[in-house]
C-alpha cells in the first residue's frame, strides 16, 4: 500500500526489504519512508509519534534485515538526498544519500584528491559517516570536516568531528541522531591522476572480491595485526555453505547468496565462522554488517 505524502515522497506499508538490500534478504518493514528530499524528510520526522522506532537504510549493503522485518519506520535514503557540490577550491558538500562511489567520481573529475578510497564502499555517504567505512587504505572521517544531523524530533544541527568518537568501524556521537549531509575537506591534485587512481582501486576490487554477487560487503571487521579473510580460509571455510548461504570462494569475508538464502541461514554460517576461528586461533571475530529486525 503507497501513501502519498507530497509530490514525490512515498510512505510504503509493510514494505518487503530483501528487494532494498544487497544481500537480498529480510522481511518486511511496518512501514517505509522515502523522502521527497532533506526538508520533507525533516517534516515528516517531526510528525512521527514519540518513541515509535525508526531505521535509516541507504543502498542496504552492509546490512543484515532479518527474516521477520523491522518493527516501526525505515527511511530509505537511496536515491533521495543526492545533493552533493563544490563549497571552495577544496571542500565538498554531500547529502547522505549519495552513493560513496559517485562522492570518489565528483571529487576525482575535480581534481580534488583523498576520496579516491570511497569508490570501493558499496554504500552511501550517511552510512559511510555511521561506521566510518574504509577501503585500501583510507577512512570516510579523515576526510570529514563538518556533519549535519536530525534527531527523531525533527531538530537540525551541525556537528564539528570533534564531537563524535571515530575509530575503526565505530562512530559514536549523540543518540537518536542521524546524518544529513557532510561536508568533506580534500587536497587539490590532478583530475586525471585521480581518476587513475579510481580505476585501478575498482579494478583490484573487482580482481579480489566478489562485486557481481549479493553480499553485504566484508562480513568481518578485521582483528589487530591479521585479516578476517585469512583466519576463515585457514579455518578450511572458503565454499562452506549453511542452505543458501556461502563463504565466497574469491574472498572468505565474504558471504554470497546462491539464490535462495535466508536471513537465519546467513546469520547461522556467522556464527558457524565465528565458532570455528575462535577454536583454531583462539579469536573472536566481531560483525562488520549491522543484523537488524525480527526473526521470523
Amino acid at each position: 500500500m503507497i501513501a502519498e505524502t507530497s509530490n514525490k515522497a512515498k510512505l510504503l506499508r509493510n514494505e518487503p526489504l530483501a528487494k532494498y538490500t544487497s544481500w537480498r534478504v529480510g522481511g518486511p518493514a511496518d512501514q517505509m519512508y522515502l523522502p521527497e528530499n532533506k526538508d520533507d524528510l525533516i517534516r515528516f520526522l517531526a510528525g512521527l509519534p514519540a518513541g515509535q522506532p525508526i531505521f535509516w537504510l541507504g543502498l542496504g549493503s552492509n546490512l543484515l534485515v532479518r527474516d521477520g522485518g523491522i518493527r516501526g519506520t525505515v527511511v530509505n535514503t537511496r536515491s533521495r538526498l543526492k545533493d552533493m557540490k563544490l563549497i571552495d577550491s577544496a571542500r565538498v558538500y554531500v547529502e547522505a544519500g549519495v552513493p560513496c562511489a559517485h562522492v570518489a567520481r565528483f571529487c576525482g573529475d575535480l581534481g580534488l584528491t583523498g576520496a579516491e578510497f570511497l569508490a570501493g564502499i558499496p554504500g552511501t555517504m550517511g552510512g559511510a559517516l555511521k561506521m566510518n567505512a574504509g577501503a585500501f587504505g583510507g577512512e570516510t572521517w579523515n576526510i570529514v570536516d563538518k556533519v549535519e544531523v536530525v534527531n527523531r524530533h525533527g531538530q537540525v544541527c551541525n556537528r564539528n568531528k570533534q564531537e563524535f568518537a571515530v575509530a575503526y568501524r565505530s562512530v559514536q556521537g549523540p543518540d537518536q541522531e542521524w546524518f544529513l549531509s557532510a561536508e568533506l575537506v580534500l587536497e587539490k591534485g590532478d583530475a586525471e591522476l585521480s581518476q587513475q587512481k579510481i580505476k585501478a582501486l575498482l579494478e583490484q576490487r573487482a580482481l579480489t572480491q566478489p562485486t557481481n554477487k549479493p553480499t553485504c560487503g566484508s562480513v568481518f571487521k578485521n582483528p589487530p595485526g591479521d585479516y578476517a579473510a585469512r583466519l576463515i580460509e585457514d579455518c578450511g571455510l572458503k565454499g562452506f555453505c549453511v542452505g543458501g548461504a556461502c563463504v565466497s570462494e574469491k574472498h572468505a569475508n565474504f558471504i554470497e547468496n546462491k539464490g535462495d538464502a535466508t536471513a537465519a541461514e546467513i546469520e547461522q554460517l556467522i556464527a558457524r565462522i565465528q565458532e570455528r576461528v575462535r577454536g583454531k586461533h583462539g579469536i573472536q571475530l566481531e560483525t562488520e554488517v549491522c543484523m537488524v529486525g525480527d526473526p521470523l
